[in-house]
């Protein structure tokens, strides 16, 4: 008989680390547009200077996580609802995230999803990549992470995650036509044909053509 009970005792420390890997999750998630922000909003000013800008960027991404993880410690339990069902609903979105992450990786390097190309001037790398996902939608990666955000929001019941959620999803509504921006003026016409036919958040079924705009 005790095996049972300790079966059903599980059950509330399974669920616990569940909101507490929901709560890490969203602190990492919703801080990545306000690091983007200042890579796109000063992308001069990291090119010109001569030493890795990384020296900067990373501290400021730590000291991100860490002051966002602070600021919502006291919230990392009130959960709107307890239930096991709603992680039917987050598992398809949790792996909707992780196929997007596996699809943005194709024809697409390291140092382009590092930023590189944002911050050092002169990278082999640099050139507009349109295939693949990026042919139906132009940021596949954010496009991840907030399907990632909403899955841990939506399985947890926190209320705290579905706070972060919104926090980036206004940080990223300034962030994304900033990104737009940024590279409109490295990449000039071929950027605005693209931006003009692939929409930012919302796959196209269609994928993207650039001889059709030629």
């Amino acid at each position: 008989m005790a095996a049972p009970r300790l079966a059903v005792a599980s059950i509330p420390s399974m669920m616990q680390a569940l909101d507490w890997l929901a709560w890490l999750a969203c602190v990492f998630y919703s801080t990545i547009p306000l690091f983007w922000l200042l890579i796109h909003g000063r992308a001069g000013h990291w090119r010109a200077r001569r030493r890795s800008p990384y020296r900067v960027l990373v501290p400021y991404g730590f000291t991100l996580w860490i002051t966002m993880a602070a600021a919502t410690w006291s919230w990392h339990g009130v959960a709107l609802y307890r239930r096991a069902i709603p992680w039917a609903v987050a598992a398809p979105l949790l792996y909707i995230g992780f196929y997007l992450y596996r699809c943005s990786s194709n024809n697409f390097t390291a140092r382009q999803l590092g930023g590189l190309p944002e911050v050092r001037r002169g990278r082999p790398d640099e050139h507009l990549v349109t295939s693949g996902v990026r042919s139906r939608v132009r940021h596949p990666v954010y496009l991840a992470h907030l399907c990632e955000m909403l899955a841990w929001s939506i399985g947890s019941g926190l209320i705290i995650c579905y706070v972060l959620t919104l926090f980036a999803m206004a940080t990223g509504a300034i962030m994304i036509p900033m990104e737009d921006a940024e590279l409109e003026k490295r990449f000039g016409d071929e950027y605005r044909a693209y931006r003009k036919s692939v929409p930012a958040l919302i796959p196209y079924r269609t994928g993207y053509n650039p001889r059709a705009d030629s």
